[in-house]
């Protein structure tokens, strides 16, 4: 398995390719997950006290699934909606998979409740728990849609940040 740093290096390189804002520096004050805050829309990474580098993927799906004028708004804690959360998981799932990362680095032992393994075992099925609403707001496409629209479907992604409130013009949410 590569190296925690190289590891943390990769994710961060995505997610500032994709357009989230992402700040390294020292995070002396406790934060909900070690290592990572939230702040204005953007992620604070500390590596020193980062414990496990997928869990910027998670964090940073929470970010990606709101439209964009909460996602600026976004303060230290996420929504606990139940939709995002599963939204945020279907998003770190197509992130994992695009970067040819184990599901282990996010679904880890001990994450989602004691839940990480039923996550890999769900998804590794075929059975991508809130796909529905992804493509609802234009990010991704289930297999008919994507055949429809000539595209890959998901775990492919259309957009990794979602840019409305509502639902898309396109047609992906017919």
């Amino acid at each position: 398995m590569r190296g925690r740093d190289d590891l943390t290096a990769q994710i961060v390189a995505f997610l500032r390719e994709i357009g989230l804002r992402v700040s390294l520096c020292a995070l002396p004050e406790p934060t909900f997950l070690p290592g990572i805050a939230i702040e204005a829309g953007g992620l604070r990474v500390d590596p020193a006290r980062l414990c496990h580098p997928g869990d910027l993927l998670h964090e940073a799906g929470h970010l990606a699934v709101m439209p964009p004028e909460d996602r600026r708004r976004q303060g230290a804690r996420v929504s606990n909606d139940p939709a995002q959360e599963m939204m945020a998981i279907a998003w770190s799932w197509a992130a994992l998979t695009h970067l040819g990362l184990a599901p282990a680095v996010v679904f880890h032992a001990g994450a989602y409740r004691g839940d990480a393994q039923w996550l890999i075992d769900t998804y590794s099925a075929g059975t991508f728990i809130a796909l529905p609403m992804l493509q609802w707001v234009g990010m991704t496409a289930d297999p008919a849609r994507a055949e429809a629209l000539g595209i890959a479907p998901y775990p492919h992604m259309r957009r990794w940040l979602r840019d409305t409130a509502g639902t898309p013009d396109d047609g992906a949410a017919a």
